[in-house]
């Protein structure tokens, strides 16, 4: 068990007594309620806790996961002869033609306001001495962190929905839409406020809590994507949060790729700045090998859970044609080729493909409908033997490695020398056998992106769609090999004009506005005080 992350998600289960209830017909079973119970400074650190639990919604394939993966370029989750369409909601997320009802969309902004209301309660909590702090010390440092957890939570609103609610004390009035400016300023003002108040310890009883270093990368990379929120590029302010973590010295790269995505030991990591922890028995939601893998691949991995008909979610072959021969993070990040039980047996198919070898292979059709063995699947989160329907492998929000390309991005974008340098930082230990191709200049990064993009029909792209040069694309190729299955590829797009302009297996642009989602139709109802975001029909 990872030590660490037990206490904290111990903390979390406790604190889940403490939680607020937005339910007002609320029925008590119990003579102590919120109101009545009497909390002590034992109770401070589990309610500061309560805040992060809805964050192991990010890797659902029901929600988060799909919105940021599926509605970009790297990875598609289509039907096959075991299933997986569903009424056709993840092959509407990757045409981009989803709607107010889409589940995804209302999933987000559920958790994500979720959130969001309960650091509103703990900061009210605190604030006002109904729940004790030991000490002056952990009160400023308890509050500062609480609110750089909302603000993480107000930045995916910003990030998704632009033009959202903002609402920061407790109230049961209906809100209205404030600006996408507006919550930006929010955000920034927030951290700029309580980032020198965190808690400046790397992993330890930090581990999965933003601390100071966590707090900065979550600013650098508001800065980065500012001028998509504000129309103001802040490039510079971003370089001086990563360099802030840079000379910090507290934060390095693993010497491996995979060390990040261990099942166990990763509390240790000074790569990892800040993650989400996930536990088989206590803290369900990581499920990417249940959507992604074959069911009999139980065979291969020995786990106790059978994987969910032949998978779904799997590469784009355009993407994974953009890999240089020798990357390691090619294998290090993808299930391919033929699979052997861990007994040696051959593994076989059992739908489309039964009692033939289970072997998965790069091309796929489109994203329609696809072979059981077809499509590269998911290897860069460990999965143990004996794993259930959740694994206990964390899913990590910011890398040391994204500090390094983040400022290198900024450097290229404010003309400035030095992004080939850190890429190749980043690069060198996926290039161990061959050291010489970690090499990347400044120019190079400035050159366009290896993708071919186009309209994939049968295999080959029949349309081939805008094919103007991707400014920085190299750069943007860089982001996508180190940071697949991360959740952070529709945000690259975006930055990168990619998103809403190119097409790849079978999407074709939809429109600007899609970089937004809709407001959920059910919140609309039920808030007559919102309106719908731009060119969305109710």
């Amino acid at each position: 068990m990872k030590t660490y992350s037990k206490i904290l998600i111990t903390l979390l289960l406790i604190s889940s007594t403490y939680s607020c209830s937005n339910d007002m017909n609320e029925k008590v079973f119990s003579s102590v309620t919120e109101q009545s119970y009497n909390y002590t400074v034992k109770d401070f650190y589990p309610v500061v806790g309560s805040v992060y639990p809805p964050l192991r919604n990010l890797t659902s394939h029901g929600g988060y996961f799909c919105a940021q993966e599926v509605t970009a370029d790297a990875i598609v989750m289509p039907p096959n002869a075991s299933g997986w369409d569903d009424g056709g909601i993840y092959r509407r997320m990757h045409y981009h033609t989803w709607n107010s009802e889409q589940a995804h969309v209302s999933d987000i902004w559920s958790w994500f306001y979720r959130g969001i209301l309960l650091c509103n309660n703990v900061i009210d909590q605190i604030e006002n001495g109904i729940v004790p702090a030991p000490s002056a010390a952990d009160k400023e440092q308890g509050l500062a962190e609480v609110r750089a957890v909302r603000a993480y939570y107000y930045w995916l609103v910003c990030d998704n929905f632009g033009d959202a609610p903002l609402v920061y004390t407790k109230s049961s009035d209906l809100p209205a839409k404030s600006s996408r400016l507006e919550i930006y300023n929010f955000i920034v003002s927030e951290l700029q406020e309580v980032i020198p108040k965190l808690n400046e310890t790397q992993g330890g009883t930090m581990y999965g809590r933003i601390n100071k270093w966590a707090g900065k990368a979550l600013l650098a990379n508001i800065y980065l994507n500012a001028e998509v929120y504000s129309g103001q590029a802040h490039y510079v302010e971003a370089i001086a949060q990563c360099d802030d973590i840079i000379n910090s010295g507290k934060c390095a790269l693993e010497p491996n790729y995979n060390a990040s995505f261990r099942a166990h030991g990763v509390e240790s990591s000074k790569e990892v700045l800040f993650t989400v922890p996930f536990d088989k028995t206590l803290a369900g939601g990581q499920s990417i090998h249940m959507y992604s893998w074959h069911g009999e691949l139980k065979k291969k991995f020995e786990t106790e859970a059978t994987p969910w008909g032949s998978g779904s979610a799997m590469g784009v072959s355009q993407f994974i044609d953009t890999y240089e021969a020798g990357d390691s993070r090619l294998e290090d990040t993808w299930l391919m080729g033929n699979q052997i039980a861990a007994n040696g047996e051959q593994i076989v198919g059992t739908y489309d493909q039964k009692g033939e070898p289970l072997v998965f292979t790069k091309d796929i059709p489109n994203a329609n409908y696809t072979k059981e063995a077809e499509g590269y699947r998911m290897f860069k989160y460990e999965i143990e033997p004996g794993t259930t329907g959740g694994s206990t492998t964390d899913i990590p929000v910011f890398r040391y490695a994204q500090v390094l390309l983040m400022k290198a991005e900024c450097l290229l974008r404010t003309n400035q020398s030095g992004a080939g340098a850190l890429v190749m930082q980043v690069r060198q230990r996926a290039f161990k056998d061959n050291p010489s191709k970690a090499t990347v200049t400044d120019d190079q990064l400035k050159g366009n992106s290896a993708y071919h993009y186009g309209y994939v029909e049968n295999y080959t792209v029949s349309e081939p769609g805008d094919q103007s040069p991707v400014l920085y694309g190299r750069m943007l190729d860089e982001l996508g090999w180190e940071f697949a299955w991360e959740l952070t590829r529709r945000r690259d797009l975006i930055r990168f004009g990619v998103f809403t302009t190119k097409s790849w297996l079978s999407h074709k642009p939809q429109g600007e506005y899609r970089t937004v989602f809709p407001i959920p139709e059910r919140v609309l109802t039920s808030n007559p005080n919102l309106v719908q975001n731009p060119s969305y029909t109710n």
